[in-house]
Parts: structure tokens; sequence; C-alpha cells
């Protein structure tokens, strides 16, 4: 196909998921990289990452990329689409909406929106660029952190075009504190809290609010963030 036999909304839709996946690029590229060194596989059949969970046995119109997306396409032409969400509060990537899991849920999309579902307890990488899938991608890289929950302690990796770790972020939650603790080498990132709007305190660091939570900007590579009660 050449890009003349599409019209503009059609251009629209392209762009649109052809950016959000530059932008996820270090988080699929870390799957990609898991992958070549276990064995285990990008795109993963929802039992893989749900084995207790009986109603994931026979589930084959979505699927987790990675262990943190779900990922439910949209087969029908009225955009409806039904998926099941396993135990847990689960956030849309794109809209920031939140669903409590353990049923089925169905929906209405349209083009420029999609079931990308975030696991509960999941820090996501995301890129600074949307122009390319090849980048620095440590370089301005936001670390979104969904529904943690108490006594978590959840790590994730940032890759080198190379396979190499740029960056490993870690983060825990007790009670009401949040720890941050960044190891490797980075121009520059930012946290941000996804759906947390109350902030009391960062040692280590500046809280800044935004329309899908709360941007912590470090100036150590520990951070200690305060939630209000």
């Amino acid at each position: 196909h050449v890009p003349w036999v599409f019209d503009e909304e059609a251009v629209d839709v392209l762009r649109f998921f052809t950016k959000l996946k530059c932008r996820l690029m270090p988080y699929i590229f870390n799957a990609a990289c898991e992958a070549h060194e276990k064995g285990i596989p990008v795109m993963r059949a929802m039992m893989l990452e749900f084995p207790e969970d009986p109603t994931c046995d026979y589930l084959d119109r979505q699927y987790m990329l990675g262990d943190s997306l779900l990922i439910a396409p949209v087969f029908s032409p009225e955009g409806i689409v039904d998926y099941y969400l396993p135990e847990g509060k689960w956030t849309n990537f794109i809209t920031n909406n939140v669903l409590e899991g353990r049923r089925w849920v169905r929906e209405k999309h349209g083009y420029l929106s999609l079931p990308i579902m975030v696991r509960p307890n999941s820090v996501i990488p995301v890129g600074a660029n949307d122009k390319r899938p090849d980048y620095d991608y440590a370089d301005g890289v936001t670390f979104h952190v969904f529904e943690l929950q108490d006594g978590s302690r959840v790590s994730t990796r940032v890759p080198t075009v190379k396979g190499d770790t740029a960056m490993i972020l870690e983060v825990s939650k007790d009670g009401n504190v949040i720890q941050v603790k960044a190891k490797g080498e980075s121009k520059s990132w930012s946290v941000l809290l996804r759906n947390i709007y109350s902030v009391k305190y960062v040692e280590g660091g500046s809280a800044h609010g935004e329309e899908y939570g709360t941007r912590i900007i470090p100036e150590k590579e520990m951070l200690k963030i305060i939630l209000s009660e």
C-alpha cells in the first residue's frame, strides 16, 4: 500500500499510534530484550501472566504486551470491544480512566482510542521522542507509576538501543510514603504519579500537578515522596 491511497483520517490514526509506539519504545524494547534473554514473548497470552485466574485460560481476543500492558484490539466495525480485566485497579494508558478488575468490560472506541490497560503496581518508562523508534531512551524519560499497593517494590529497566542497561528505577510504597531510587546514566528523567494529585512533600525533588497526575522532577538520584493522607 502507498500513503496516497488513504484519506486524512487514516493518516491521523496512523500518526497517533505511531507516535504512541515511539514514546513506548523504552518499555517495548525492554520486553524485546527480555524475549531475547529469557525466551518470554513480547506478546503474551493472558494465562502466561495470570496462571491462577481460570478466566484467562481461554482468552484469545486480548493479550499482554510485556508484563504490564493489556491490549484488547477492537474487531467490530461499531467499535464495540469486550475484554476481561484480572484482579486489581487497571488504568487506561491513553485516557487515565481507572477500572476495577476481576470482571468483564464492554466499551465503545473510536479510531483514536483503544483499551491499553496498565496493570496495577506497574512502572512504565515513556520516552521523550515520538519521531522515531530508535533513540536515546534514557534521555528525558518519564516513569509513569500506576496504582502502587502498600508494601510493593517495583523496578523497571531502560535499555540502550544495543540492549544494554541505561538506567534502572526502583519504586516502593509504604503507607503514604513513596521512595524512588535511580541507577545508571540519564541526562534527565522524571516520575509521573498517575491519578495522584495530592503530594504533601518531596525530599530530593519537586512536585508539579498535571492533568493525569503529579510529576516529580528529581534533584537527586533518590526521592522520598510524602502523599497527603
